[in-house]
């Protein structure tokens, strides 16, 4: 018995870290990021970050960190084929494999691996020395190989949930016990390792066969008493390479230990040499994080962290003096974070419960307003006394007021009644400025990312499901802990993320475009758009009895009633029943019915399948459109009042939720059919003015394509011109066929379109979509430019740039697998030409409240969606609106083509629009 679990221990426990799994997991999750001599250490940082948790929340008495030493093992000479479709590591990943494993021994942890071994293996030794002595081994990965080792004394911990992994969680993911994994994992085989298994044996399958009959070789036994099948004959074709996998996937508990079991009992890391490493890293965070000093042989006796290090301490403000010394200090530093908590998420429905305020770092307090008392709370300051007493500080030009997602906070400010708040920054707009599509922009995910400190969730304060409480019956002590750390983190994050606007060259845009639409779009979603209750219903049952017709007309098709809205039901009619082609079902065992399914049986001529896909149309939009609408009236407005995300996309785009107007359909009958629902108040009309083909004009613009500038520049209409130039035909007389195929050209270009997609649409051959593709591209060799220089730039930053300097982060760019690489692909190629528009949707926005004042005109910008700006004006002031409108929007920037702003004027948005 190794001394190190001699009888006397406690308890021993030895924690294995699946270093691997650590690496790629790191990777993946971290945005590149580089140290000062270029070394890209992004899955060192993220590791080193997990190794930090870990040791602080998860140690045992003993750990370890265990790689693979290489890519091949005594497995390869088992079969060749195993693992060898595995694609090599990322080039920017490689250097960092040895920056790990010295992160691990700057932590002071034991490094392992072993040659011709894999980690799995080196594991299973480890864990079988550890609970043979009487110990236990928590293994941190999620790894299913690993499960086959879970027992009594084993268990798995996820590395990123830090939730455990017992036999029930395998049972459930297997369907045996972690006993019978492997026996399981023998037959389905293992496609990214290259394990065979036996073909047409899904995990359902195998788990009922080993639960039958116990192990493989029992399956195997059993073959000869099996009923004639597909799955019989299966099992008596592959039984040696169901017995091959077996040997592959069965971890060996005999491999030779590196390091023996003593050697990996717990100690604290050198300090010195775990801040030099860090240093030399520059993961300045993570040192302070663990509270290294510089120079810790000078000062054995570090302090404690300073304060503002802490997100604890926060106290809750209930008297006029406490409050008044609060707005002094905020007065005195000059600048004050804000976060107000209501009794409803969304800020247009929510009353003010409490206002958090934060001074400085690690110094913030919770005003708790509208909380229903317990009877240990302290009494409560009244609403309209303290709104009047913030009310100098709000206004005060001289003390910066920061919010994380400002519109928000100050649409509940202005609903209870507050003075203006101003000057304004805006924490949420300063990462998605810098970061769009690089991870979500919520003040959770960046206080983990730039702060590496995970604030307390709403559920842990309010509850969840049936049990939820609204903020008012949190009780204050709660409240304010949760309260007073967001405004504690903004504070913080604005603290980071001010300085980096200058250093990624985005202040611009934050200044002077996405932090000016604050109050415009505050204003916007107030005000709200009116709709007629009478028409929607009209139209909710206008849609049901079309759908009701389609359903007869597929129910007669079909042979048969069913319940159209069931995929499970439909699959089976379509595939069980009528036996179309094409079907294939899921893991669960249902045959799958999307949207590509159906297009699919449609280009192939089965009528049902178009007929299924206009009665789901027709649901979708009656039950988001026409029932939802009347649902969504304001009892006190009488609008509608969406509301506008800022921060959701990753080109820049605004989008809209409750009710989300962007999905619309654009050129349908249904789609007119909406917006005629959409109406202005009696006395007015609705100004609608849109963009016209202003994706077309900046691909013109940025990809620098001399014949379709000049053809903008002429008027000329851009489908004709295109197909006059690449199918060599007269513009003049030209039939609509051909015109066609150009615009599905001009637009898919845009959205990377390939030959396949292309032949879809135009219901043409792949060969001939590709001839039309390698003409247009002939014709027009500054496109095929643009996007082979795009995706480059994309490869090498992570990133594309709009034309106004807007990034555009395509995080999947560098992706091994070829179907997500090309999607990236796309979207890096479109996304300057869509967050090119936004910008200067944007741009618009900014200009015209300033523009429709100085022009004496009343009329209110009320919508904005997609390309497209909705006025509410009187009917007197209609044509001046327009013509206002159409000015500014076409004047809001200079490019080498004209921007075209369409117009129109009606009493509902259809007949504008």
């Amino acid at each position: 018995m190794s001394a190190a679990f001699r009888p006397s221990d406690a308890y021993p426990r030895l924690v294995l870290v699946d270093g691997s799994g650590f690496i790629f997991r790191a990777f993946h999750a971290i945005p590149p990021m580089t140290r000062a001599d270029g070394v890209q250490v992004n899955a060192v940082y993220g590791f080193c970050n997990m190794i930090t948790k870990l040791m602080k929340d998860h140690t045992g008495t003993h750990l370890a960190v265990i790689f693979d030493a290489g890519r091949t093992t005594f497995r390869n000479r088992m079969y060749t084929e195993y693992k060898a479709h595995r694609p090599e590591p990322a080039p920017e990943l490689i250097p960092q494999f040895a920056l790990i494993r010295e992160a691990t021994k700057a932590f002071g942890l034991p490094c392992i691996e072993l040659e011709d071994w894999e980690a799995d293996d080196l594991i299973a030794a480890y864990t079988k020395q550890v609970t043979a002595a009487g110990g236990e081994a928590i293994i941190v990965s999620s790894d299913k190989d690993l499960m086959q080792l879970i027992g009594p004394a084993v268990y798995m911990l996820d590395p990123i949930k830090y939730t455990p992994i017992g036999a029930a969680e395998v049972e459930a993911k297997f369907g045996v016990t972690p006993d019978k994994v492997i026996e399981v994992q023998a037959l389905i085989g293992d496609s990214v390792d290259n394990v065979p298994g036996v073909p047409g044996i899904g995990p359902k399958n195998a788990a009922q066969l080993i639960c039958e009959f116990g192990t493989v070789e029992g399956v195997i036994a059993a073959i000869p008493a099996m009923k004639p099948s597909k799955r019989r004959d299966a099992l008596q074709q592959h039984q040696a390479q169901a017995l091959l996998s077996k040997q592959l996937v069965t971890l060996r508990d005999d491999a030779p230990l590196p390091e023996p079991l003593e050697d990996l009992l717990l100690r604290h890391w050198d300090d010195k040499v775990l801040g030099d490493f860090l240093d030399a890293n520059n993961f300045r965070s993570i040192k302070h994080r663990l509270a290294l000093l510089d120079h810790p042989e000078l000062d054995p006796e570090p302090p404690p962290p300073p304060a503002a290090l802490h997100f604890t301490g926060y106290t809750t403000v209930t008297t006029m003096p406490a409050l008044n010394a609060l707005i002094a200090a905020a007065e005195t530093a000059g600048r004050v974070a804000l976060d107000m908590q209501t009794d409803n998420r969304n800020s247009l429905h929510g009353n003010l419960v409490g206002i958090a305020v934060a001074t400085e770092p690690g110094q913030a307090v919770y005003i708790p307003l509208g909380h229903n008392l317990a009877l240990d709370d302290a009494p409560q300051l009244g609403q309209p006394e303290t709104l009047a007493a913030l009310a100098p500080l709000f206004t005060n030009t001289a003390v910066l007021k920061i919010m994380h997602d400002a519109k928000y906070n100050i649409e509940v400010l202005t609903r209870a009644g507050a003075a203006p708040v101003a000057p304004v920054d805006d924490t949420m707009l300063m990462s998605y400025t810098q970061d769009a599509g690089n991870f979500a922009h919520d003040r959770e995910t960046l206080s983990l990312h730039h702060l590496q400190h995970n604030p307390a969730h709403y559920d842990t304060v309010a509850g969840s499901g049936r049990n939820r409480l609204t903020f008012a019956d949190v009780p204050i002590a709660a409240a304010t802990g949760f309260a007073a750390e967001a405004a504690d983190v903004t504070l913080r994050l604005w603290q980071r993320l001010k300085p980096e606007l200058r250093a990624h060259q985005s202040l611009a845009l934050y200044e002077l475009t996405e932090k000016k639409l604050i109050p415009i779009l505050t204003e916007m979603e107030l005000h709200g758009v009116m709709v007629d209750r009478a028409d929607l219903q009209s139209m909710s049952e206008e849609f049901a009895g079309r759908m009701a017709e389609i359903e007869k007309n597929i129910f007669t098709l079909a042979g048969q009633a069913f319940n159209l809205g069931s995929p499970k039901q439909l699959g089976e009619v379509l595939f069980e029943t009528m036996k179309l082609p094409g079907g294939k079902k899921s893991k669960a065992g249902a045959w799958g019915t999307d949207v590509s399914v159906l297009e699919a049986l449609a280009e192939q001529g089965f009528e049902i399948a178009q007929r299924v896909t206009d009665w789901r149309q027709l649901s979708k939009l009656k039950s988001t459109y026409a029932d939802a609408l009347i649902g969504q009236i304001d009892p006190v407005t009488g609008r509608v009042h969406t509301v506008f995300q800022m921060a959701n996309t990753t080109t820049g785009r605004i989008s809209s939720t409750d009710p989300n107007l962007q999905n619309i359909p654009i050129r349908t009958a249904e789609g007119a059919r909406i917006r005629k629902a959409f109406i202005a108040e009696p006395g007015h009309s609705l100004v609608s003015a849109d963009y016209s083909q202003i994706e077309l004009r900046l691909l013109a613009h940025v990809a620098d394509i001399p014949a379709l500038k000049q053809s903008f520049a002429d008027g000329e209409d851009i489908h004709t011109r295109t197909a006059s130039e690449v199918f060599n035909v007269p513009m003049a007389g030209m039939d609509a066929a051909t015109r066609r195929r150009a615009k599905a050209i001009n637009f898919g270009i845009i959205y990377g379109i390939s030959a396949f997609g292309l032949a879809r649409q135009l219901n043409i051959s792949g060969s001939e979509a590709k001839t039309y593709i390698d003409a247009y591209f002939q014709r027009y060799p500054e496109i095929r430019a643009y996007m082979e220089n795009t995706k480059e730039h994309a490869r090498i930053h992570g990133y594309v740039l709009t034309p106004f300097g807007r990034r555009c982060w395509v995080p999947r760019i560098r992706e091994k697998i070829p179907a997500l690489r090309a999607y990236a692909e796309r979207q890096a190629i479109n996304a300057p030409l869509q967050g090119g528009a936004a910008d200067i949707i944007k741009r618009a926005m900014v200009r015209l409240p300033g523009a429709l004042q100085e022009a004496g005109l009343s009329a209110r910008l009320i919508l904005q969606v997609h390309d497209e700006l909705l006025f509410e004006s009187t009917d007197r002031e209609a044509d001046a609106t327009a013509a206002v409108a159409q000015a500014t929007m076409q004047s809001a920037v200079i490019l080498s083509v004209p921007l075209i702003v369409e117009t129109g004027i009606g009493r509902h948005w259809g007949e504008a629009h």
